[in-house]
């Protein structure tokens, strides 16, 4: 299966151009559609090749193959082997190929935390060095393609070390949420059943992805809003 951790992440880490308008709507399929794919065609896959007769082992390894070949169709469609991708198609390509050899359906769900942990953690030293990856992604959301408001966000994120840390904040959470994410889906695949584990292992992301959004909103992204609209003002009455 492929890792559902890097499907929330991407459309995320990987901003829309500046100048392109902002549509929440479209924001939000663009959001989901990789999540749908990622998580739930793998998930039910693996569950109608079980009851078809499949083995453990042949139902996890077909299962990964819509992700997988969605991972390599973007990259062929825009023409760039971007971080995230090279990441994604490179660990599940190795996890796949040595589960292949080793005929181990655990090592297979292994390999998802791979994904998750890497970029957990590199998430996770942008933001300790200052430089938080997240922050070109939540950019669209917080300022949704008003002008006014991106230029409040640009002064902010220049001059406010306030704004900063919380712009570093949002990404160290981010970070610790798919370290802990992937923490527990590792112990899980070499003691919980693996029929088990692959619906638990959603369940887990489902967990740390509402941790997520609820601390990162409470102590990144709402200090942020505030900033901005007094930024804002500030501007409009010429400080």
């Amino acid at each position: 299966m492929s890792s559902p951790a890097a499907a929330v992440i991407a459309p995320v880490a990987e901003a829309p151009a500046g100048g392109a308008s902002f549509s929440p709507r479209k924001a939000l399929l663009d959001s989901m559609m990789p999540l749908l794919v990622d998580v739930g065609v793998p998930l039910v896959s693996y569950y109608l090749l079980k009851a078809a007769g499949l083995g453990t082992f042949g139902a996890l390894a077909w299962s990964s193959v819509v992700p997988g070949v969605r991972t390599v169709w973007g990259v062929a469609r825009d023409r760039r082997l971007n971080a995230l991708a090279a990441l994604m198609v490179t660990v599940n390509a190795v996890g796949l190929l040595l589960s292949l050899v080793a005929g181990d359906p655990r090592l297979m769900l292994l390999k998802d935390s791979g994904v998750s942990s890497t970029i957990g953690l590199v998430i996770l030293v942008s933001a300790l060095r200052g430089r938080p990856m997240m922050s070109a992604g939540l950019r669209p959301w917080l300022t949704r393609g008003d002008a006014a408001k991106s230029a409040a966000y640009q002064r902010l994120s220049t001059e406010s070390d306030a704004f900063r840390r919380a712009e570093v904040r949002f990404s160290a959470v981010w970070g610790a949420a798919l370290l802990s994410e992937c923490a527990v889906r590792a112990v899980g695949a070499y003691t919980v059943p693996v029929e088990t584990m692959v619906w638990a292992g959603t369940v887990v992301l489902v967990a740390a992805m509402v941790m997520a959004f609820a601390v990162s909103g409470r102590i990144a992204v709402v200090p942020m809003e505030r900033m901005i609209e007094e930024e804002e003002e500030a501007a409009g009455t010429g400080r």
